[in-house]
């Protein structure tokens, strides 16, 4: 029988990762991807995981090209039975920084310039105390870490989790409150309706209604996590 944590996250810096670029701003959207939270929390190619790659994908020491592979490093999850969801946000505020930068040749002839305009722009982040809420699926116990780095800063997290008491599973029409990556859902769920929530590399759903089986929990109301959710990365 599967094991599912109700996972918080509170934020002890500021988050940054560019999800929308308008112009020169830079915007973070208050939910975390779920890709970047099996990176995060060291699930992917770990030995204490069971999750190897390849030696020719190997994440643990050294990445020799910024390519991403989340198919290759993703995969093995799959098979550990271990499955992520994008963390919503609890409870958040943004903060607006501004930062500008001049180019600054050297070691080279230096040509005179028509014009000495620094480069600027605002990055839209997340602040500081911030919570976010997501779940962990396993087929067997999980040690989850008690502080991360997240976002393009590595910005410190900490990461409290709870098991959630016994489960029952149920088949019909339900509403998942949570966000949901909809290529780790559609082939085995009927996807009604949802609103859409644009983040790279895949975007991300929300207030999805499907049909299908899904988890219920004794004493939690409000909560349904569907059945048979894993990573998949094709349409």
């Amino acid at each position: 029988m599967a094991i599912i944590y109700r996972c918080q996250i509170e934020l002890h810096d500021s988050l940054y990762y560019a999800s929308r670029e308008i112009g020169r701003l830079y915007e973070t959207e208050p939910i975390i991807h779920n890709y970047a939270l099996c990176y995060a929390l060291g699930l992917v190619d770990s030995q204490i995981y069971s999750t190897i790659v390849a030696e020719e994908h190997s994440y643990r020491y050294f990445c020799p090209e910024q390519v991403p592979k989340y198919e290759e490093h993703l995969t093995p999850l799959n098979q550990q039975g271990i499955y992520v969801t994008p963390a919503r946000s609890l409870n958040h505020s943004s903060v607006l920084n501004t930062w500008k930068y001049a180019n600054n040749n050297y070691h080279v002839e230096m040509e005179k310039t028509q014009k000495n305009i620094p480069s600027f722009g605002r990055a839209k982040e997340i602040a500081p105390e911030s919570l976010f809420e997501f779940f962990v699926i396993s087929q067997k116990g999980l040690k989850l870490p008690k502080w991360i780095r997240l976002g393009k800063w590595m910005s410190k997290a900490e990461v409290t989790v709870e098991q959630l008491p016994k489960h029952k599973i149920s088949e019909g029409i339900f509403i998942c409150t949570h966000p949901l990556n909809p290529l780790d859902v559609m082939f085995t769920n009927q996807v009604i309706s949802y609103d859409v929530v644009n983040m790279p590399p895949v975007s991300l759903i929300q207030n999805v209604q499907m049909q299908g089986q899904y988890y219920q929990f004794d004493g939690i109301q409000n909560l349904k996590i569907p059945v048979r959710i894993e990573y998949r990365f094709r349409n």
